[in-house]
């Protein structure tokens, strides 16, 4: 099936065929599967860090634009994606300047906005709230009357349950991104072929 996208003020039609290119048919599934593996990463070293490396963010964004240029967004719809990344950011940069979320969270936030656009923003943001309320609450009930029993686990672990510790928020925001996820105009795109 032939189809074309449009890149914003170049003026030119890209046409795309991968029924006829097999390495394509075979690339697209691959980089749609690259966002979940990032966020899966991010929540596991926050976790056991406190830290999200930078190096998730910026493979999450840069990955972006070939699985949307693959999967043929329009290009209009791609600077839509970036406006919400590029919002997305600078919401979580003032809520880092109120320390209610670390740096790397604001950036893995506005990378996994980015992939969500418009469609599926208002899914990840409302899961991951949800999600992180829940988790936090959890995690404070654990800190509470679980941390006399976990002498002797790992040091990651045994940080995690301090009583006045940091919350990985990282884990919310991964588990918003996968609940938002198929909601996303990426995956709508594939799915629809």
């Amino acid at each position: 099936m032939l189809r074309p996208f449009f890149f914003a003020g170049a003026g030119k039609t890209l046409l795309r065929n991968p029924g006829h290119n097999p390495g394509m048919e075979f690339l697209i599934p691959l980089l749609l599967v690259i966002l979940p593996a990032l966020v899966i990463t991010a929540a596991l070293t926050d976790l056991t860090s406190m830290t999200i490396p930078n190096w998730i963010s910026a493979a999450a964004i840069l990955s972006f634009f070939p699985t949307a240029f693959l999967l043929g967004l329009p290009g209009g719809a791609i600077l839509m994606h970036v406006g919400v990344g590029v919002l997305a950011l600078l919401v979580g940069m003032a809520f880092f300047a109120l320390r209610f979320l670390g740096g790397g969270d604001a950036k893995v936030m506005a990378a996994v906005s980015l992939w969500m656009g418009t469609a599926g923003v208002s899914v990840f943001v409302l899961a991951t709230a949800v999600i992180g309320g829940l988790f936090g609450l959890l995690l404070v009930l654990a800190r509470q009357y679980a941390r006399p029993h976990l002498a002797g686990g790992p040091a990651w672990f045994l940080r995690l349950m301090e009583p006045k510790g940091d919350i990985p928020y990282g884990v919310a925001i991964a588990a918003g991104a996968l609940v938002a996820y198929p909601a996303s105009p990426l995956v709508a795109a594939f799915i629809a072929g």
